[in-house]
């Protein structure tokens, strides 16, 4: 296969790189590309260096390719979708550009696969990083009876804002202990000790553009009629996002059935030994591909009420690992 990587020097595109290797994804050639600030430089895939393309508009790089996965951010993906696709190359972007486009499907290949056979526009949008990890968690269960209504709290670590957020939060630390001034420029506050409830800007309902998304995506992903009200968190944490979720079932669901649809999930993890205090943290959990899934427990408020928490490498799982794994579904399936 020939692929690419639009915004290879970002974490994320870092991260493509990794798990290409990791999971031995058939490269045949790969071509990086990004802005002028990184082109020109160098990054190694299986024991070459590749250089960095500058994107730009009027030239033949895109030919001749079958994947190019695209995480340069919103505005970039829109400038450049016609220049990737107009070669019938497979553009999986990584932005919220085209999530809810309807002629661009939104793909989690645990839950929809087959939607990634019908992309007029030559696109196909990979969701938002905790949408990704609680829709995995929820078909599962939505598997054994129809979810209804969900309610979810994140807690999301500094990587969700990227690899200079990530470096934001050392220095924080850093700062703080040594008794320094803080230097704060990618979160709204200081995030070091401390926890922020908005991630991205509120909309005219009171709710962030974040929990809108997890609200209007997780219906197009699981065409379902389920409503999702969410509450998303930035909390001081490096990598990994967590949440806690309650979802309301057409049946009663029991504990016993909730903990064997998650053990024989697809893509899941069940660490639920709470009397070895065996639960998910983020802490342990970076780099690891899967969604884990502790704390099952009925919902005390609510007959046919699941509640469970979950934790996910957000750049893994959330980003890369998932277009990743949309190419590798198409590849055995088209």
């Amino acid at each position: 296969m020939k692929i690419a990587i639009v915004g290879a020097s970002g974490a994320v595109g870092q991260e493509f790189l990794r798990t290409l290797a990791e999971r031995n994804f058939p490269v045949d050639e790969l071509r990086l590309f990004g802005s002028a600030r990184s082109a020109g430089s160098f990054y190694n895939f299986k024991g070459k260096d590749i250089p960095v393309r500058l994107l730009q508009h009027g030239t033949d790089d895109f030919k001749d390719l079958d994947f190019v996965f695209t995480s340069a951010g919103g505005s970039v993906s829109k400038e450049y979708a016609e220049d990737i696709t107009r070669y019938g190359a497979v553009m999986i972007d990584n932005s919220s550009a085209f999530r809810m486009d309807p002629e661009v499907p939104l793909v989690v290949p645990e839950c929809n696969p087959e939607d990634a056979l019908v992309r007029p526009r030559g696109i196909i949008a990979n969701p938002n990083c905790t949408t990704i990890m609680m829709v995995v968690a929820l078909q599962a269960i939505e598997n054994i009876s129809h979810i209804k209504r969900v309610h979810v709290s994140s807690y999301q670590a500094a990587s969700g804002a990227g690899a200079q957020a990530m470096q934001e939060l050392f220095d924080q630390y850093r700062q703080v202990l040594a008794g320094e001034e803080v230097t704060v420029d990618k979160f709204a506050y200081q995030l070091a000790f401390n926890v922020i409830p908005q991630i991205d800007v509120f909309t005219d309902n009171g709710y962030t553009k974040e929990e809108m998304k997890m609200y209007n995506e997780t219906k197009k992903i699981m065409h379902t009629d389920a409503d999702v009200s969410a509450m998303c968190v930035r909390v001081p944490s490096l990598r990994c996002h967590s949440e806690a979720v309650w979802v309301e079932t057409e049946r009663p669901v029991s504990v016993e059935e909730a903990r064997e649809a998650i053990a024989k999930g697809q893509g899941l993890q069940l660490m639920d030994e709470p009397a070895e205090k065996k639960y998910p943290m983020p802490l342990f959990l970076e780099g690891c591909d899967d969604v884990y899934v502790g704390r099952i427990r009925k919902d005390l408020a609510n007959p046919n009420g699941l509640t469970f928490w979950l934790v996910s490498d957000q750049i893994k799982k959330g980003a890369a690992l998932n277009a990743v794994q949309i190419a590798e579904w198409l590849i055995k399936n088209q």
